[in-house]
This record gives structure tokens, C-alpha cells and sequence, in this order.
């Protein structure tokens, strides 16, 4: 198809139209276009099927995957007139945001390698070795916090900021649970955690001055939230430059008891989300990844998200 008119027709869509603009970019499977693209596989691959159709693309199998990238050896009229209607919608939101996921996924890909090669160096590990575990490691790096402010946002009874302020400068505990902030209060004290401060509020208007924490946490609290982006933008509001935020959080699932069952807001979040309301607000130099599975249904899945305020 190297009709002017009917190139123009193909690239007249805008999903297809974005397609294209990352796939000029890097070689990329269905289900990383899906992660881009926040869209489902049948109206992915329908798209993709129009575009092979018409010869403006190449696919490669790599075991069970299809990858798949821009045609180079179409005719150069038919590939200018691709690249400048990709250049001409480079600026447009949607773009842009297309173009972060893609460095996204491929630091991903280029973890995974990494992490790949770590993991059988030596073949250490490939055995059952005695007192090794998560649980145990988690405390070991708990040793390692540094002399620091922190803000444990949505903290419940603070388990983590227990463990945290035995190291830490001073952590603040906020909740809206008046309950969770007496009980917490009574355990730092029982405990001889003068540091550990509990206070009753808001995630969504935190009781502390701007720029005035190092790190904010929010574990497993965001989907609790009314308005996320404002709990985020407010984690922002209190954090010094350079100060980091941690976000544990569910990943996107279906389990619509957890509404009733946990007092969930939202059903969790997709990595998607998480990096756009982050970089939103203002933050640079962010990661999400998956980082638990569970093993029992509904198999909940944790996402881990931390990034960096800058200015």
C-alpha cells in the first residue's frame, strides 16, 4: 500500500497513529504495547493486524511472543510520510506520556537481564539454606535506615515506622483513625520510641509543614484514599528536595469484596497509573515494579513505587 491516500486513511487513526510512533522507536510484543498503550489485547491486535496487512510492519517470534516493528524496507516516500505524522503529533499528551511508559519498559527489560545474570551466578542460592528468608532480610535492612525525618502516611498502628524509628531521627505517624493513633501512641511508648510521634489526620492533608520529612511512605494506604493524586501531591508538599516517597500498593485486580471486606476505595492501581500520577505531581526519577504475588485467590499482587522530588 503505497498510496498516498490510502496511507494517510491508515494513519488517520490515533491508536494506530501512536502504534507506529513507538514502533519506530523499538521493537515491541502485545502485551508491552498493552502496558504502553493502557489498552486490552483485541483492540491492540486488531490494530496490528491492519498495519501487517498493509506491509507497514515486520513481526519476529521469539519463543511464544510476537515482536513487532516498523517496516524499514517500505518505499522512502511511504516511510517519510509515516515518521513526519508521527513528528507532527510528537508534542500531543497522549505521545508524550506514550514515550515515558516506553522508557519504562525497557529499564524493565534491561532489570530483568540483570537481574537474570545475578541470579545464576555461582548458582548461589539454588538451595534450601536455613534462616534465609524475606522476612528476615526485611529486618536486617531495617538496621540500615538513616538518621532521617519520615512521615508513614495512612500508617494504621505503624508497624513498619516501629521498626524504622529505632534508627531513624524522627518519624510522624499520621491517621485519620483517632483509634489507631491512641493505640500507636501506647505501643511507642511501651516501646521507648520517643521519636515515634503519632498524629490524627488526613493523607489528603497532612498535619505536618512543607518541606519538613526526608521520606513519605505510603504502605498499602493509597487505595484508602478519596483522591489519590491529592494524597500524592501532599506527600509532595512535605517532602525537602531530594526527599524520596515509597508507595506500597495493590496492583489492579478485580476482587470487588474487598470494597465490604477491607474498606477499600479503589481496586488498586496499574504500574501505569502509579508512574503517571507520580511524575504528574512533580516527581523525577521514578520505578514500578511488581514485587509479591500471592499464592491463595484472589492472588493480590504489590507493587512497589519510589521516586525522587527534585527541586
Amino acid at each position: 500500500m503505497n498510496n498516498v491516500v490510502q496511507v494517510l486513511k491508515l494513519l488517520a487513526d490515533a491508536t494506530r497513529l501512536r502504534i507506529m510512533s513507538l514502533l519506530d522507536t523499538e521493537e515491541l510484543s502485545v502485551a508491552e504495547l498493552q502496558e504502553i498503550l493502557g489498552m486490552g489485547q483485541s483492540r491492540i491486535s486488531s490494530h496490528l493486524a491492519l498495519l501487517r496487512k498493509s506491509n507497514f510492519l515486520k513481526d519476529r517470534k521469539e519463543g511464544k511472543k510476537t515482536f513487532y516493528s516498523l517496516n524499514r524496507s517500505l518505499p522512502q516516500p511511504t516511510l517519510t510520510l509515516i515518521k513526519e505524522a508521527c513528528n507532527a503529533n510528537a508534542r500531543d499528551g497522549k505521545f508524550l506520556a506514550d514515550t515515558d511508559h516506553l522508557q519504562r519498559i525497557l529499564e524493565n527489560r534491561r532489570r530483568q537481564s540483570e537481574e537474570y545474570f545475578n541470579s545464576v551466578a555461582g548458582r548461589l542460592g539454588k538451595n534450601y539454606c536455613p534462616g534465609r528468608s524475606w522476612e528476615a532480610i526485611a529486618y536486617a535492612l531495617f538496621h540500615l535506615t538513616p538518621h532521617i525525618t519520615i512521615a508513614d502516611l495512612g500508617a494504621g498502628e505503624g508497624m513498619i515506622s516501629q521498626l524504622l524509628a529505632k534508627h531513624a531521627r524522627h518519624v510522624y505517624c499520621i491517621d485519620k483513625s483517632a483509634r489507631m493513633v491512641k493505640v500507636g501512641s501506647e505501643l511507642a511508648k511501651a516501646n521507648g520510641l520517643a521519636n515515634l510521634e503519632y498524629l490524627h489526620g488526613d493523607m489528603e492533608a497532612i498535619p505536618l509543614k512543607d518541606k519538613s520529612v526526608d521520606l513519605a511512605i505510603l504502605s498499602q494506604a493509597l487505595h484508602h484514599a478519596e483522591h489519590p493524586e491529592i494524597a500524592i501531591r501532599d506527600a509532595y508538599r512535605i517532602l525537602r528536595k531530594g526527599g524520596n516517597i515509597l508507595i506500597l500498593d495493590l496492583n489492579q485486580h478485580g476482587f470487588e469484596k474487598a470494597r465490604e471486606l477491607y474498606s477499600d476505595r479503589w481496586l488498586g492501581f496499574s504500574k501505569n497509573d502509579i508512574y503517571t500520577r507520580l511524575k504528574t505531581v512533580g516527581f523525577s526519577q521514578i520505578e514500578v515494579n511488581i514485587v509479591s504475588r500471592e499464592e491463595k485467590a484472589p492472588h493480590f499482587e504489590t507493587l512497589l513505587a519510589s521516586a525522587v522530588k527534585l527541586e
